[in-house]
């Protein structure tokens, strides 16, 4: 594990590296990217100016809303429909095309139904990473040994019991797995439905920026999602790992 993230590291400081060569010494124009050392600069001083302080809160918030929300629906119903054979049968394919329908084609209707505020923002988010949970939940539960089943009857743990305590914590990291990609979707969702209908957020100002040539503002923002990204999944990936120590124990 620590080799892998040893030529992680290398692998991304020398595409990093390779990309502020080019962009100063002219192959790329400053006017299609900035340097990356300028993005991260801009990016410094954008925080440090508060410019864009309550776009950011509204994203992070409508972000974070979605992402809870497809968390505990997604281990919710992925547990409920591992214990509903038939149920699952039958939404198995409607699984498999999920992301074969885009949802921001029903971005409208959100609309209609949950007004012009952030609710439907947040459903975006929300519809396009609860499917990760479901599908990550159900494949972890498909793989608990029955030895352990066995035994958990053997101490007489059924139902919700038996879920809490032996299946959902054997499949902990396959669960963690969903989250990973809960997090980036709900990014996805809530940024890009920022774009076609908001008058504030992150994903907003990007637009706005993109649209007026403003790369000083535009890549710092995009910067700024990948860090945030960056930091949840590496805190999740942590976290991860200390379950999986606390099981070998």
């Amino acid at each position: 594990m620590k080799r892998a993230g040893i030529i992680r590291t290398v692998v991304i400081l020398v595409a990093v590296g390779a990309l502020e060569l080019l962009c100063r010494t002219g192959v790329i124009s400053s006017f299609v990217m900035p340097a990356p050392s300028t993005i991260v600069y801009s990016t410094v001083q954008i925080l440090a100016s508060g410019r864009f302080a309550a776009d950011i809160w509204v994203t992070l918030r409508n972000v974070s809303i979605s992402i809870v929300a497809a968390m505990v629906s997604g281990v919710v119903v992925g547990t409920v429909l591992h214990r509903l054979p038939t149920a699952r049968r039958i939404l198995d394919p409607l699984f498999a095309t999920y992301y074969a329908i885009p949802v921001y084609a029903f971005y409208p209707l959100l609309m209609v139904i949950f007004g012009l505020g952030d609710l439907p923002q947040i459903a975006v988010g929300f519809l396009l990473a609860l499917m990760a949970v479901i599908i990550n939940t159900l494949n972890g539960l498909d793989r608990v040994p029955r030895v352990l089943v066995k035994v958990a009857r053997m101490h007489r743990l059924g139902g919700w019991a038996m879920e809490r305590k032996v299946r959902l914590p054997f499949a902990a990291p396959y669960v963690f797995t969903g989250f990973k990609l809960c997090v980036a979707y709900s990014f996805v969702g809530v940024i890009g439905a920022e774009f076609i209908t908001s008058s504030r957020g992150i994903g907003y100002e990007i637009s706005y920026a993109y649209n007026n040539f403003d790369n000083q503002v535009m890549y710092p923002l995009i910067f700024l999602i990948l860090a945030i990204v960056t930091v949840i999944n590496m805190s999740l990936y942590a976290w991860e790992r200390r379950l999986l120590a606390r099981r070998r124990t």
